[in-house]
């Protein structure tokens, strides 16, 4: 139990990168890596207490230089996509890269937190990672200092705890974007997964993934998961929606969601039997069935593709700035960021 650091890599200009493991009386364990914030490793025991990595990722730093699959990453400052790369705040317009099309995706690819060095405090059962973001650095006003502390509990809860604040307004919408695969990273598509989100509700995309503003219910739609179902069931249905995403990758909008931690999702694999809760006090929840993943050389010899993981990217809505009914994600002096998220095995 506790924490062990052990040397990782060496970033491009020479900064020695450490890896944090932290572990239980269960014998789960939870890799986190300074570089990015990166989560590369978790062992879970499945139904007879065999524990097998259940999450997408590398051996290697070199290869999270590259990582355009985001495999493990904290994203920020600003997650998912925002229409026309720019956004306005306080009458005041600003520019982020568009590496989406015309939008942006997940602040910037090379310059966003998952490839930044942040700095790691240790504690007993937790480890906090903390980095400074500058005033104008991406296109994001505002200088910040965001800290991310991952716990890993007696009961088998990976927690997730974000905390930022800036001296101006500015957009602030951090995630992770680990893929899991309950049977193992290496064991292929995860289209027999079970899984429940507790979501009446979705928000429709136009091409480019971009929110129309709209707030649609699932209900009678190959989008509604309020019940256990398997991922892969209507994934290739003719919908709509389906089709712009290649599968599922889409926020779906939590039920009764007020800013408090509340279970948002359920995801189970028959196959090993090991079954997963999510928590989080977070408006949304991205769900992407990994339908762009190419053929990606992985940790241990693995060659990932196509929907051999997905992910539950706990969030504001996507593109939130340029719709003023969804909840805006926009955070300064008077108004610090803060969320949490758990994942918990059964």
């Amino acid at each position: 139990m506790g924490v062990v650091k052990e040397k990782f890599g060496t970033t491009r200009d020479g900064r020695d990168v450490y890896a944090y493991t932290l572990s239980n009386k269960n014998g789960m364990q939870a890799k986190v890596i300074s570089f990015g914030a990166n989560l590369v490793s978790l062992l879970v025991p499945d139904g007879k207490g065999s524990l097998e990595d259940i999450v997408l990722g590398y051996d290697n730093l070199e290869s999270y230089y590259g990582n355009s699959n985001f495999f493990g990453a904290t994203i920020g400052p600003n997650a998912n996509r925002t229409a026309g790369a720019c956004f306005e705040i306080n009458g005041t317009t600003y520019h982020m890269d568009a590496n989406d099309g015309a939008n942006n995706l997940h602040s910037h690819m090379e310059e966003g937190y998952h490839k930044r060095l942040w700095d790691v405090a240790e504690g007993t059962d937790s480890i906090t990672l903390t980095v400074e973001g500058r005033d104008g650095e991406m296109g994001f006003p505002g200088n910040k200092k965001i800290s991310m502390t991952y716990s890993l509990s007696e009961d088998n809860a990976l927690k997730l705890s974000y905390h930022a604040v800036s001296d101006a307004d500015t957009l602030i919408n951090l995630t992770n974007h680990t893929y899991f695969n309950f049977s193992g990273h290496k064991a292929g598509k995860i289209e027999n997964h079970l899984l429940k989100i507790n979501a009446s509700c979705f928000t429709p995309v136009i091409p480019g993934s971009i929110p129309t503003g709209e707030i649609l219910p699932v209900e009678g739609t190959p989008m509604d998961f309020t019940q256990m179902k398997p991922i892969g069931k209507d994934i290739n249905a003719d919908f709509e929606q389906l089709k712009l995403g290649l599968g599922y990758d889409h926020n779906f909008v939590i039920d009764g969601a007020d800013g408090t931690l509340r279970e948002i999702a359920e995801a189970e694999d028959p196959a090993s039997g090991r079954k997963m809760k999510v928590f989080t006090n977070l408006p949304g929840v991205q769900f992407y069935a990994g339908n762009c993943i190419g053929q990606e050389k992985g940790k241990d010899g693995a060659v990932y593709g196509p929907r051999s993981g997905f992910c539950l990217e706990t969030q504001y809505f996507p593109d939130n700035i340029h719709h003023p009914d969804f909840q805006q994600a926009v955070f300064g002096p008077g108004r610090d960021y803060d969320s949490v998220t758990v994942y918990q095995f059964l």
